[in-house]
């Protein structure tokens, strides 16, 4: 048994979980601090720019989805092969992904070179904010490989353990990211002033230095993984077995994008200014988040190795800790959305352009929103828990409730009962329904699954 093994298997869970999660978390902070500064550098050159890029962020969470769906299958496969013992299979699911990001990434970026226009003017009639929207995401998808390589490589090593790679791969895109966003958004010193293509470019180039950095420490001959093109050999199963698990998780990231765009609508028929608030409050959520989304990071692989180790007791223990974490994160989150919304929405207003119906909006929007947060938390880890067990199916299905069929029509009827305030309430409405659903799902699931390794 080898010292990672023994880690997964022995070590207290609390200790574990903290090791595995803490570099996963500071690494999604960072990574959503990226996404808030991004913003607000971009609300402070023009409010009408911040309008556009709200537009083309569900085209964003498209891609995204096929990261992080490609991702969380890899991640899940390889923690349960590797629990299994099965290091060969293991390290050849990494070695199918990393072939299929580069395939992705060539794909997008045609799309991208052929169709931008079109794409953005599904979302929007305004000329303006249309040519806005265009200019950003067309290097957005023109540069998609520098995502997909560094998001889908970062799980490979995560799936074994390792969790402190890939917070330096993000650290490194991040950072580099904030520092470089002013000077070709603004034209600082000898940078031209590129606006909100400069915002595109330079998340492009940082991601793939990212990348870079990701990939050379994958082929270190002291991971777990062993990748080894030179044996590679495709195998259809390897890819039907990421999908199982990850294919659920890409479709809810692809509702998250269509409910986006569908709020967007919503909103948009009561104030333009509107699309830009929800722009805003999206970003400032990933803030509260992304620190779960870390811990989930650490979180899946100690019970998917323990699940595929038949060790139920450290199951349970791991699945209480991470309810508790997640409940603290998202409550910090409540409290900071509560007590200071309008300072939050005047960061990304310039002192130029002083947008008194953006700061109303949106401050009605973060108070009553953040309403739900505390119970979203342990909700996003009983998602996790499923997906760490090998069922990818009941998550789909409860992010397909919570955000289409709840969520969408929810936030319509309110509004045509009421105004475009009453529609933030839909919000903590479908989360409250999904999460009492969860609940009852994810106690069955977990029961049945016990039960049938103790006779095993």
């Amino acid at each position: 048994m080898n010292k990672n093994e023994n880690r997964m298997g022995t070590e207290p869970i609390m200790s574990l979980l903290f090791k595995l999660s803490v570099p996963s978390i500071i690494s999604m902070a960072i990574q959503a601090l990226y996404n808030v500064i991004d913003s607000i550098y971009i609300g402070n050159y023009d409010p009408k720019a911040l309008t556009g890029l709200s537009i083309a962020f569900p085209i964003q969470m498209i891609l995204i989805a096929i990261a992080v769906g490609t991702g969380i299958g890899t991640s899940s496969l390889i923690s349960r092969e590797l629990g299994r013992g099965n290091q060969r299979k293991a390290s050849n699911a990494a070695e199918h992904v990393m072939l299929l990001s580069v395939i992705y990434g060539i794909i997008l970026a045609i799309l991208g070179a052929l169709f931008a226009r079109n794409i953005i003017s599904i979302f929007t009639n305004n000329v303006e904010i249309i040519d806005y929207g265009t200019r950003y995401i067309r290097i957005i998808l023109l540069g998609s490989a520098a995502l997909f390589v560094p998001m889908i490589s970062n799980n490979i090593l995560r799936g074994e353990g390792n969790t402190l790679i890939p917070m330096i791969s993000m650290l490194i895109g991040s950072l580099m990211n904030i520092v470089l966003d002013p000077f070709i958004i603004f034209g600082i010193g000898p940078f031209p002033e590129w606006g909100i293509e400069g915002a595109a470019i330079a998340t492009v180039f940082s991601r793939f230095l990212s990348g870079i950095f990701i990939v050379l420490m994958i082929f270190k001959s002291n991971n777990e993984i062993k990748v080894n093109f030179k044996k590679f050999k495709f195998n259809f199963n390897i890819i039907k077995d990421v999908y199982k698990v990850g294919f659920p998780a890409m479709i809810m990231q692809f509702l998250a994008s269509f409910m986006i765009s569908g709020l967007n609508i919503i909103v948009g028929a009561y104030n333009e200014t509107a699309i830009a608030a929800l722009g805003i409050y999206f970003r400032l959520q990933s803030f509260v988040f992304m620190p779960v989304f870390g811990l989930n990071q650490g979180y899946m692989p100690i019970v998917g190795y323990n699940f595929g180790h038949n060790k139920p007791d450290r199951m349970k223990k791991t699945i209480k800790y991470g309810f508790i974490v997640s409940f603290v994160f998202t409550t910090l989150g409540f409290l900071l959305f509560q007590f200071f919304p309008t300072q939050l929405i005047n960061l990304f207003v310039s002192s130029s352009n002083n947008n008194e119906e953006l700061i109303q909006i949106g401050t009605k929007a973060l108070k009553t929103i953040s309403i739900a947060f505390p119970i979203i938390g342990p909700a996003i880890v009983g998602s996790t828990t499923f997906q760490a067990i090998g069922k990818g199916f009941p998550s789909l299905i409860l992010s397909f409730l919570r955000q289409i069929i709840l969520l969408l029509p929810i936030a319509y009827i309110l509004g045509k009962i009421g105004n475009l305030n009453t529609i933030w309430y839909s919000f903590p409405i479908s989360e409250l329904i999904s999460s009492i659903i969860l609940i009852i799902w994810l106690r069955r699931a977990l029961n049945d699954t016990f039960e049938k390794m103790k006779t095993t």
